[in-house]
């Protein structure tokens, strides 16, 4: 078994020593099943983090789909081929009405990036507004918005931010903070009209996951939308991490939150580690992008991915992961919040389904070193956890979907005793 040690120091003179690894001590992962990840060491680790394997880590029918549809046919979309629309069909029968047309591509960031492309041509105007501490991927445009990451390129000329609330947080009165938000979002509309940029759109993920779950006063969602919309704007609903039955609840964040998007993104559960993502809107926005570009892309709806998206969309609905989520997700908010009575630096539990969260603050501040060290005694325990928002004092419990009864008590085991060490 190749060392931790020479293994960095290989990486290091390869990909270099700047992307990010977990832990104190990093794990070397060589093999996964299911919501279980095995180290070289021969070492089992539970997921309780990980979205990318979203049906299961090595699920056999995703395995299996990919193998006979690479084994068959991979082509591009230039060619017609029933198994690509097959899956269009399928994925956009999980939408409400108005959303029912696809454009695919390969990350959430390209999906991310298609979406802007589409609101700039339709508004005819450049402006975007986001968190203050938000991330939706890695090309130019969305560095020059990414506020919840370090990155070189600074806050674009065209991009205004909006401080999203937390009322486990803020004592003022909950009518106080939503007008405090909604003022500071009037204000960001009338500095990009001003400026000349006009008002594109804004992104947002409808859990505001990297936010750190806040807890938001009643109708700001739906203000900020029709403020938006009342700019000119459209509206992007970033689904990476809050879709396909995350909530428990519903199939998509938007709906959890109760709006209703021009705009979809989705990535990484897509294709449970297969590379895959789309933007879904309406006929209406597709023909009018479509009509005006020749937009295409070699990789995207291929109908081994298209193979590899029904598996998944598939392996949901007979395994009934969404109900097993919500049922999971309330059990594991009733342990949470018994946590959070019990230690006085919790400060409240935080979530829906299986995206649950403590939030760590010591006399009313955030206490991000309490919650690495919770982090770091959970991987002693041989359980996968992380942590989120602006002071990183969140903790972040993200399972796969495929997480079942037989796991959550020897999450919550885990997370009691690692409590009590701290």
């Amino acid at each position: 078994m190749t060392s931790n040690a020479e293994l960095i120091a290989r990486r290091n003179t390869t990909i270099g020593p700047y992307s990010p690894l977990f832990y104190n001590e990093p794990l070397q992962m060589v093999s996964a099943k299911g919501v279980w990840i095995t180290e070289a060491n021969g070492d089992r680790y539970l997921d309780g983090y990980n979205n990318v394997p979203h049906v299961g880590h090595s699920n056999e029918r995703v395995v299996r789909a990919l193998c006979e549809q690479a084994a068959t046919l991979n082509i591009n979309t230039r060619y017609l081929n029933e198994r690509v629309v097959d899956y269009s069909e399928r994925l956009l029968s999980t939408f409400g009405h108005g959303l029912d047309r696809v454009f695919y591509g390969n990350s959430g960031s390209e999906a991310n990036e298609l979406a802007l492309r589409i609101a700039r041509q339709h508004t005819g105007a450049t402006g975007l507004i986001v968190s203050d501490y938000s991330y939706h991927g890695t090309t130019i445009s969305l560095a020059e918005m990414t506020t919840g990451l370090k990155t070189r390129e600074p806050l674009g000329a065209h991009v205004r931010t909006l401080r999203i609330p937390d009322l486990d947080r803020d004592e003022r009165p909950e009518a106080e903070v939503l007008a405090d938000t909604l003022a500071q979002l009037d204000a960001a509309i009338e500095s990009l009209q001003e400026a000349g940029f006009g008002v594109s759109a804004c992104l947002f993920d409808p859990l505001f996951s990297t936010e750190g779950m806040p807890r938001l006063p009643e109708g700001l969602v739906a203000a900020i939308v029709a403020r938006v919309r009342a700019a000119g704007g459209l509206v992007i609903a970033d689904e990476v991490q809050s879709g396909f039955g995350r909530t428990g609840t519903h199939m998509w964040g938007h709906d959890y939150a109760g709006m209703v998007p021009d705009l979809v993104t989705m990535g990484k559960p897509m294709g449970n580690g297969h590379p895959m993502s789309a933007v879904v809107t309406s006929e209406a926005m597709l023909d009018e992008f479509g009509s005006h570009n020749e937009f295409f892309n070699t990789f995207a709806g291929n109908p081994v991915s298209a193979a590899v998206g029904e598996a998944v969309l598939l392996e949901m609905e007979e395994e009934q992961l969404m109900q097993r989520a919500a049922t999971l997700g309330e059990r594991a908010l009733v342990s949470f919040r018994e946590f959070a009575d019990r230690h006085d630096f919790v400060r409240t539990a935080k979530g829906s389904g299986l995206f649950l969260g403590l939030d760590f603050a010591i006399d009313g501040k955030p206490a991000p070193q309490l919650a690495k060290q919770v982090v770091e005694a959970m991987k002693q325990r041989k359980v996968l956890i992380s942590r989120i928002g602006r002071d990183e004092s969140v903790l972040k419990v993200r399972p796969p979907l495929a997480f079942g009864p037989q796991e959550l008590p020897v999450l919550l085991e885990a997370l009691d005793n690692a409590l009590s060490e701290v």
